[in-house]
């Protein structure tokens, strides 16, 4: 594998911002490599994927792409100060990647995942922009923020505003039905972990029953264990091997699991 650190000026964010890549090795360029956008936790910055789970090591083998990058603690949304980290993260980010990088410009080769703040993220992206992903998974992820309003209503006031009332995108609920709407070929395929210690999991629980109502069907996984990085190293290879990669791309010695 090849590992890169992209360092640029990012217009939606009006700021300079870094991105982890990590490669196959043997590239083809007739052939473009499907890439996974995979989004860190609120605590976290762009190096935590690497330098907590054995990312690199897992997707080794493997003909698919890992881009990693910073969020900050945005929750991936388009802030009232003017900073576009939605728009960042499913439109600007992959532009630049697939301008920079010889990987999937399509649908079908693009996917998002993330942990905790970067779940909320990585469904986010995905339901409410299909047309971008052909898979999601979220592991612990946040999945109504209203608990950020509860837990840390200063943090949620920066992202969304004090008086904000959640709707879409920033709707989980509300972005599923939109996708569920969808004839099945257009809706992104979808995994959800979580722990059963886990503090959100009473949340991933409704928000797992609420797509499985709308007929969306989820892989679902769970296991005992909270809110740690021993459970996301083990649950990111599950989401590696469940990644819908065409005959074209397929998995050529990936590491089970």
């Amino acid at each position: 594998m090849t590992h890169a650190t992209f360092r640029f000026l990012a217009e939606s964010l009006g700021k300079a911002t870094q991105v982890e890549v990590v490669l196959p090795d043997g590239i083809d360029r007739s052939r473009p490599i499907p890439a996974l956008y995979l989004l860190h936790g609120l605590s976290d910055d762009q190096t935590l994927w690497m330098r907590r789970t054995s990312i690199e090591r897992y997707a080794d083998g493997r003909r698919l792409a890992v881009v990693m990058p910073c969020g900050d603690r945005s929750f991936y949304s388009d802030l009232p100060d003017g900073s576009r980290y939605f728009a960042y993260v499913t439109e600007e980010l992959p532009a630049r990647m697939e301008a920079l990088l010889p990987i999937s410009r399509e649908r079908a080769g693009r996917f998002v995942a993330g942990l905790s703040m970067g779940g909320w993220g990585a469904f986010k992206s995905a339901l409410n922009r299909p047309d971008r992903y052909a898979a999601v998974a979220g592991l612990s992820s946040v999945c109504d923020i209203g608990w950020l309003r509860e837990g840390n209503p200063a943090l949620y006031a920066a992202d969304f505003g004090a008086d904000y009332e959640p709707a879409p995108p920033n709707d989980l609920f509300a972005a599923a039905e939109k996708a569920a709407a969808l004839p099945p070929a257009e809706r992104p395929a979808l995994f959800q972990y979580c722990g059963e210690d886990d503090f959100l999991w009473k949340d991933n629980l409704r928000f797992r029953d609420h797509l499985r109502a709308l007929g969306l069907d989820p892989h679902w996984e769970q296991g005992p264990g909270g809110h740690t990085w021993e459970n996301w190293d083990e649950r990111i290879r599950h989401v590696l091997d469940w990644l819908p990669l065409s005959e074209n791309v397929a998995k050529t010695g990936a590491i089970g699991v």
